[in-house]
């Protein structure tokens, strides 16, 4: 999460002690400034100064992947400032507003590629979805490296998986689930061999995220189960309650923890007192059954 203080302004002690507890907790990497980071709400030289926080926070002990987007020319600028900020990665949001065809696509992020040194991710959602040809030539492309998948048809993503597999089986393309609430579908992207995702909930109940992660590794169907009916999906019908709660609910359950990141800017808005009140029950009923898990040897 992008930290701001009363005064509206990024808090740069609170986002370095957000990023700082995140990597202690034991994340894989961290993504500043992207979809949950609020990108879209950030000006370029507040942008540049929280990448390099998290760079400086992680100190090379986990990979700092950056959020760009908007437009072309746009999207370079911001790639640039990354670069500039030591960032180890992009993550290439979807275009601002327009949804291009499958060539206008192409172009977008092939010259994004180009243009930086760092590697790019792909991120399909929303007015970014692709044809598996397209995700073939995007995986030919020098500096892009995966697909990060936020649309959630099975169906074309093993598709483009299978395209990819066997027109460019030389690439090692890396595939993440980049759905909100991502543990909700893992049992079903992993049946296609796409076993990375990003977990908004490692941001508020790392704990709880962790757990999952590892049941999920070890084939612990039964602590899958649990957390699954338990928690997650109780968690992504609240999310559903409100316009932006992919990022707003997730910021309250950081403040609810104990990191203080400031309020979302707008356009999002605050969820409501009584969502906030459920999402504390939903954090000690996902704490509760991972004692659970721990204390029966689940």
């Amino acid at each position: 999460m992008t930290a701001y203080g009363p005064d509206g302004a990024p808090d740069p002690a609170a986002f370095r002690a957000h990023v700082r507890d995140g990597i202690d907790a034991g994340a894989a990497a961290v993504f500043a400034c992207c979809g949950t980071g609020e990108f879209p709400a950030l000006t370029p030289g507040e942008f540049a100064d929280c990448v390099a926080a998290a760079v400086e926070e992680a100190a090379g002990r986990v990979p700092v992947i950056a959020g760009t987007g908007y437009g072309t020319a746009l999207a370079v600028q911001f790639a640039g400032l990354a670069h500039a900020a030591s960032a180890d990665g992009l993550l290439a949001l979807p275009p601002y507003l327009v949804v291009p065809g499958q060539q206008g696509l192409l172009t977008h992020y092939t010259a994004l590629a180009a243009a930086t040194p760092l590697p790019v991710i792909v991120y399909q959602r929303d007015n970014a979805v692709f044809a598996p040809a397209t995700v073939a030539a995007l995986a030919r492309t020098p500096g892009i490296i995966g697909l990060k998948d936020g649309v959630g048809d099975l169906d074309l993503l093993q598709r483009i998986i299978s395209t990819v597999r066997t027109e460019v089986p030389e690439e090692d393309f890396r595939y993440f689930n980049g759905l909100p609430t991502a543990e909700l579908t893992a049992p079903a992207y992993r049946a296609l061999g796409v076993h990375r995702y990003s977990s908004a909930v490692f941001a508020f109940a790392p704990e709880i995220a962790l757990a999952f992660h590892r049941a999920l590794n070890t084939g612990d169907d039964t602590t899958v189960q649990r957390l699954l009916d338990g928690f997650y999906r109780p968690l992504a019908e609240l999310r559903t309650q409100g316009h932006g709660y992919a990022v707003s609910l997730v910021k309250a359950g950081v403040r609810m923890r104990g990191r203080d990141v400031g309020p979302v800017r707008s356009p999002l808005s605050e969820p409501s007192p009584a969502h906030v009140k459920e999402l504390a029950e939903l954090v000690e009923r996902g704490l509760g059954l991972v004692a659970e898990g721990v204390e029966g040897g689940g």
